[in-house]
């Protein structure tokens, strides 16, 4: 069977959803990404990523500066209530001539962590690549000891394809690789289930889910 490449590079525009924006990442963000970037459950979460969590403005401006001047492309994921960056993921291993994409890089803070906004942020990663962008391929990476990002995975519908070993070394330690993807034939049965799980009338008042997200294992 014949395929071609995605139509093109993620480029930087406003992704909208219900719950959260995603706004290309600047400066401007960065005193938003140092506040979420304290508290409790942080260092867990740093642990596993590349960099160390920011503990002034301008490492957190510095972050921002690296990131839109590497091949990646970085967002800020924004709460539309409080209109405040809760945490940032990016666009990584980009190929548009082999309609290949993954999101990476996440961070999402204690604030929005394990809710409909993550949720949200990664459904409209998931959304934008394959309809507006028409890859075919959508990947999720972690460290293979990182058991909470292997969960979260599975749970929005991202299936395990196997372990990369000694693949990185990240922060002075060995990494071996967990890899999973979702395609474009699955798409179209994930989002149905997201849009079912995102909708307002699933969520209490205080936002605690009624029903589960039901897309993975």
């Amino acid at each position: 069977m014949s395929v071609g490449p995605a139509k093109s590079a993620p480029q930087r525009i406003v992704l909208e959803g219900r719950y959260v924006r995603l706004e290309p990442l600047e400066k401007r963000h960065a005193a938003d990404l140092l506040a979420a970037s304290t508290g409790e459950g942080v260092p867990e979460r740093y642990r596993w990523l590349f960099e160390y969590a920011p503990t002034t403005l301008d490492e957190a401006e510095d972050f921002v500066e690296r990131m839109n001047a590497g091949p990646d492309r970085f967002v800020a994921v924004v709460d539309k209530i409080s209109g405040r960056a809760l945490g940032r993921q990016g666009w990584m291993r980009i190929f548009p001539e082999h309609a290949s994409i993954e999101i990476g890089g996440v961070y999402w803070g204690p604030e929005m962590a394990r809710s409909r906004l993550s949720t949200e942020a990664l459904y409209l990663f998931a959304r934008h690549a394959f309809e507006d962008l028409g890859y075919r391929r959508f990947e999720w990476k972690c460290n293979n000891r990182n058991e909470p990002s292997k969960a979260a995975a599975l749970r929005f519908g991202f299936q395990f394809e196997g372990v990369f070993r000694q693949d990185r070394i990240v922060k002075g330690e060995s990494r071996d690789t967990a890899w999973y993807s979702m395609i474009d034939g699955e798409w179209p049965g994930i989002r149905s289930e997201y849009e079912r799980w995102l909708d307002a009338g699933n969520f209490e008042e205080d936002g605690v889910q009624k029903t589960k997200l039901r897309v993975g294992g």
